[in-house]
């Protein structure tokens, strides 16, 4: 790993998971003790149980080590030594070209093995949110120890009350479809559908309505949930995004700097404020198209609109998350670099922080699809 690697790789040793990055090494200092940590592993090779992923946007000269052209990919980062991150790691991508081999030879997970599925299960997520990643693996039948999660009760609860008001309208329509939902609070009812790992047998006559197959209904439910919880996230986002921006244009390197240096970090501020605000607007604009859809089914007597939206829906929330997960990961990794306990970054470090937003950023701005936001 090069030096900048290296500290970036340090930075991540005492951070909880984000959007972007699934410490398991942090999970298993904290867990290790616990039996539910013991009987329901992630992964059960312990040397990638203990592993740092990440979702990474590729760089110009890691695109070609992939035989199908993308722009983010799942980075399984090794420390040397867990105890020192300074020291750096080894690092895989997810279906590199060669992956199955060095999986095999390196740990002897071969393609049929479980930890192989539980990696293509997380590559298939544009992001790590643990809302996401937890519903991913449920609905594959993989039910990890809820650490590996870190989503606390009082989220959860939160996450389904903000569920409830949005459905809401959907009620009157599912009480005509589904006679269990035409009783005592059929909100709450039809909520606990909509959350539960089961929601595409429990909502399959609203499959039947919008007459899609089951598997393209299956996989819209679950991209559906996602489009919820990641409306749900933008909130938070949107409260703190606004600080974080005005932060990075007002903070100072400490030490010396010299001219260059000031200059890349006068123009990596205002290109990361510009793309933010671009990101965000792109964000709105998609979740705009999911409201349109929705609006058409329960509000004006189009069910096409969301059969179409539930169609589409793998590809939008691919860019959706990709979007959302970049402006999370800054928003977090930001306020736990600038904490009050933390020293001031020097001019070096500030410039490589800059470059791994401005990075996560690229190509988050593009337009959505013409075909699919007509």
């Amino acid at each position: 790993m090069t030096d900048r690697a290296v500290r970036n790789l340090a930075n991540l040793r005492k951070s909880a998971s984000t959007a972007r990055v699934l410490n398991l090494l942090q999970v298993w200092r904290q867990h290790r003790d616990t039996e539910a940590w013991k009987a329901q592993p992630l992964f059960t090779n312990q040397v990638l149980n203990k592993a740092l992923i990440i979702k990474h946007r590729l760089r110009r000269n890691e695109i070609e080590q992939f035989r199908i052209r993308r722009y983010v990919a799942t980075k399984i980062v090794l420390p040397i030594d867990g105890a020192d991150l300074r020291i750096g790691g080894r690092y895989l991508f997810v279906d590199q070209i060669g992956f199955e081999k060095t999986l095999e030879e390196s740990f002897g997970i071969s393609p049929q093995h479980p930890d192989r599925q539980t990696l293509a299960l997380i590559d298939e997520l544009p992001s790590l949110d643990p809302f996401l990643l937890r519903e991913q693996l449920r609905r594959n039948g993989l039910i990890p120890a809820p650490c590996y999660f870190n989503l606390s009760e009082a989220d959860v609860a939160r996450m389904t009350a903000f569920v409830s008001d949005e459905i809401r309208p959907l009620v009157d329509l599912s009480v005509g479809l589904d006679n269990e939902l035409s009783t005592e609070n059929p909100v709450a009812r039809l909520t606990a559908k909509i959350m539960s790992n089961t929601a595409r047998e429990d909502l399959s006559a609203l499959g039947q309505t919008l007459q899609l197959p089951p598997h393209e209904y299956e996989e819209g439910v679950f991209c559906w949930k996602g489009f919820l919880y990641y409306k749900w996230a933008l909130q938070s986002v949107t409260g703190e995004i606004g600080g974080v921006v005005d932060s990075v244009q007002r903070v100072q390197a400490s030490g010396r700097i010299d001219a260059d240096q000031h200059a890349e970090i006068d123009r990596a501020r205002a290109k990361i404020r510009h793309r933010i605000l671009l990101t965000c607007e792109a964000t709105a604009d998609m979740l705009r198209i999911y409201d349109d859809a929705f609006r058409g089914l329960t509000r004006e007597g189009r069910p096409t609109a969301f059969r179409d939206f539930l169609r589409d829906s793998p590809l939008l929330f691919a860019r959706l998350g990709e979007r959302l997960g970049a402006v999370q990961h800054i928003v977090s990794f930001w306020s736990y670099r600038t904490a009050p306990d933390k020293a001031p970054p020097n001019a070096e470090e500030l410039i490589d922080l800059l470059s791994d937003f401005e990075m996560s950023l690229a190509g988050t701005d593009l337009p959505t699809v013409p075909a699919l936001a007509a």
